[in-house]
Formats: structure tokens, C-alpha cells, sequence
């Protein structure tokens, strides 16, 4: 059995896909160094992490039984420490921590989580929905988040992105000194300083990990949500299935094409929530300082950062109709590109998301 596990939750949103892919990227030679990272036969741990939140999964979720208990397995086959990493792990009941933390005994156990401002994360999340075939208004979704606790939308995002409420249900069992909180750190830095804080959590050498990743999960801007939204609306009636979705709209149109665009408007909070925010920052600080776990980084990057006063805001479900013109089109000759790309003499996944593009470009 491993001697220490480290296990990151999450949170989503904190540049997660970053650091699980440059530990897979460098198992290698961090394994010469006595640390381990279990992915197993798949690239990443979600399908353990689906299976230990007993999680439905648009395309997958049927068939991850067993898939927790096959990497607990490999956390026991291993030696030194090994690190777990998945950012649904988040959303866990007590029961399922309660599983989690005991099928890892007797190693010694590690809670990281990594944590971004409020701010960031409200946008965020609600991309990350459009992403997975949503269809709900920005205005709505932080409407919902903000004032309505009581709403599914609320609550489904309250148990992933509250830190208080996620080390809650996660740490009862642990002392402070093994809990560690890594904040990110501001935009425009370089995503190397959220590694390094990282790796001083999990306590690793950073140069045990020379290779650098270029895997992101970016956002995209404010006309480009507005443009997935529409088409997502449009799609949800075509009834295009969950495969065709992830490839062509979520890797294609939205990863491969939309979040490469020059210069995007960002989908930043409404002027009046920040208040609203800080509030939310006040409670995390006051809940991570008292309760005395390890915190890396700087509990200031937790606090949003304000926009000057001046500044116009510009609605995220408003954005220039020639802005999201320009998103469609990107989107249909990606879409057309790659069905001449394909072999065959004809793709009707690909003809019936084309005619689908077409409609909503003329719209």
C-alpha cells in the first residue's frame, strides 16, 4: 500500500485539466521519484471519480461499476506516495467520503483542493454548462446561483464550488496539517506558478515533472456563449445524441475553434454582485483561517478582483449580433472542414449539424 495519498478534489473550474494532465504527461519520471499517479488504463480518473459519486454521465455512467475499487487497487499495489485527482470528487455525499477515505486506509491520507475567486467561477460554470448541452440565460443561471439557494441550479453548483462546504463533508476526519487549500493565482500569470504551488501541496519537486501540458478546458467570450446557446437549442430539438455533441460541438466548435478566438469580450460578473462576492470571500477567508489547514498560495486571490467604476458592462446575453455572426461562421466552416476532412461520400451527423449552423447563421 501506498505509504501517503494525496487526493485532489477539485474544485472545478481551477485549472484542474492543467495539473492531471501534466501529471499523466510525466508518470514517468515522477515514478523515479516515488510518486505515483494511477490513471490506469484510461487517460484520467473519471470514470473511478463517476463511479465513486454514484454520478450519471451523458455517454458514460452505466458501465463504471467497479472502477473505484480497480484504482483503490492500484493505490494499494503502489509504493510511496500517490496522488488522485478529479474535480467531480467535489460533489461527494458524506456517505461516499466516507467510502473514499476508508478504502485509502491505512495510508496516509491528503486532501488538496485547488480554489479560484467567486468571481471567475459564476462565468465559468455557466460555460462549462453550455458545454454539456445547457440552454439557461447567463442573467438566469446567476440569478439562480446568487438569490435562489433553493434551485436545483443553485444547489448543484453550491456542492461543487463552496470550499467551505466541500472540505466540510471531506476533512471531518482529518487534521488541519493534512488538509491543503492551493489558491489560484490571478489572471495573466503563467500557469507554471499554479503547478508550483501545486507540487508544494503534494510536496514534489517541480522539476520532477519537466514536461509542460497544453491541455486547457478555456472559456470562450460572451458572443461565442451566446452562439452555443442558440445552438444547443436548435440541436436539443434535431436530437443530436451525446457522441455527436462531445466531438463535433464541445471539441470542434467549442474547444478547437471558438476558444482559440482573437480577443473575446469576457463574461465577467454583473457590477451590482460584487458585494455579493465578497461576502462569499469573507466567509471563505474567516472559514480557512480558523479552522487552521494548510493553505498555499495567497487567501488574497480569492477575493474578486472589482472592475473600475467607470468601466461599461456589457450583458452576456447581449452581445453585438455581428460578434455572434462572426462565432457562426467560425463554427460552420469548422463543421464543413471537417466533413470534407472525413472520408465517406456522406456524414449525416455532420450534414444535420451544417444545416443546423446554417439555419441559426440566418437567422
Amino acid at each position: 500500500m501506498a505509504d501517503v495519498v494525496y487526493l485532489h478534489l477539485g474544485l472545478p473550474k481551477t485549472g484542474t485539466t492543467y495539473l492531471q494532465d501534466r501529471l499523466a504527461l510525466n508518470r514517468a519520471t515522477l515514478a523515479r521519484h516515488g510518486v505515483r499517479y494511477p490513471v490506469g488504463p484510461h487517460d484520467d480518473m473519471f470514470r473511478p471519480a463517476l463511479d465513486l459519486v454514484e454520478r450519471r454521465w451523458a455517454g458514460v455512467g452505466n458501465d463504471v461499476g467497479g472502477e473505484w475499487d480497480a484504482l483503490v487497487r492500484r493505490v494499494r499495489r503502489a509504493k510511496g506516495t500517490v496522488v488522485v485527482s478529479h474535480e467531480i470528487l467535489a460533489g461527494a455525499d458524506r456517505d461516499q467520503v466516507e467510502r473514499a477515505v476508508t478504502s485509502l486506509a491505512p495510508a496516509e491520507l491528503h486532501l488538496v483542493l485547488t480554489a479560484r475567486d467567486i468571481a471567475r467561477q459564476v462565468p465559468a460554470e455557466w460555460q462549462e454548462r453550455l458545454k454539456h448541452q445547457d440552454v439557461s440565460s447567463y442573467r438566469r443561471f446567476a440569478r439562480r446561483v446568487r438569490k435562489n439557494p433553493r434551485s436545483d441550479t443553485a444547489k448543484s453548483f453550491w456542492r461543487v464550488q463552496d470550499l467551505t462546504r466541500v472540505l466540510e463533508r471531506w476533512s471531518r476526519q482529518l487534521t488541519p496539517d493534512r488538509v491543503h487549500v492551493v489558491t489560484v493565482p490571478p489572471p495573466g500569470g503563467a500557469p507554471s506558478e499554479l503547478w508550483h504551488r501545486f507540487c508544494r501541496a503534494i510536496a514534489v519537486d517541480p522539476a520532477w515533472a519537466p514536461l509542460d501540458s497544453v491541455r486547457r478546458n478555456p472559456s470562450i467570450g460572451a458572443a461565442e456563449s451566446v452562439m452555443l446557446r442558440r445552438l444547443n437549442t436548435r440541436l436539443r430539438a434535431e436530437g443530436l445524441g451525446y457522441d455527436g455533441y462531445a466531438e463535433l460541438v464541445r471539441q470542434l466548435i467549442v474547444h478547437d475553434t471558438l476558444a482559440v478566438a482573437e480577443n473575446p469580450r469576457k463574461v465577467t460578473l454583473p457590477p451590482d454582485a460584487y458585494d455579493w462576492a465578497d461576502e462569499v470571500a469573507d466567509r471563505w477567508h474567516d472559514w480557512l483561517v480558523g479552522s487552521g489547514v494548510d493553505v498555499v498560495g495567497d487567501l488574497v486571490d480569492l477575493r474578486p478582483v472589482r472592475p473600475d467604476p467607470d468601466a461599461p458592462w456589457h450583458d452576456p446575453d447581449r452581445p453585438g449580433q455581428r460578434a455572434v455572426a462572426h462565432a457562426t461562421m467560425d463554427a460552420l466552416v469548422a463543421v464543413i472542414m471537417e466533413a470534407d476532412r472525413r472520408p465517406g461520400p456522406d456524414d449525416q451527423l455532420v450534414a444535420r449539424v451544417g444545416k443546423v449552423a446554417r439555419r441559426l447563421r440566418d437567422r
